[in-house]
């Protein structure tokens, strides 16, 4: 049995990828993903997102680089709180 040439075109989606880099790892006070800066909620949902609130996202991410930026103050910080 031979595969159509075009077998994989139902696979093909025109969605926006995910900004996802694998450096899982969230911020405990921004609760944003220090990897691809989206938030837990934005994360969760991402599959559930219309292309037009991916888009969005996508648009903003470069503005949240700055809030992982400063420092958070190290061990002196953890215990003032």
């Amino acid at each position: 049995m031979t595969k159509p040439e075009n077998s994989d075109a139902i696979w093909q989606r025109a969605e926006i990828e995910s900004p996802c880099i694998k450096i899982c790892v969230i911020h405990p006070e921004t609760r944003l993903c220090t990897g691809c800066l989206r938030s837990i909620d934005e994360i969760g949902a991402w599959s559930r997102l219309s292309h037009d609130e991916r888009s969005a996202v996508m648009d903003d991410l470069p503005n949240r680089g700055a809030a992982l930026k400063k420092r958070r103050g190290g061990r002196a910080a953890r215990l003032k709180r």
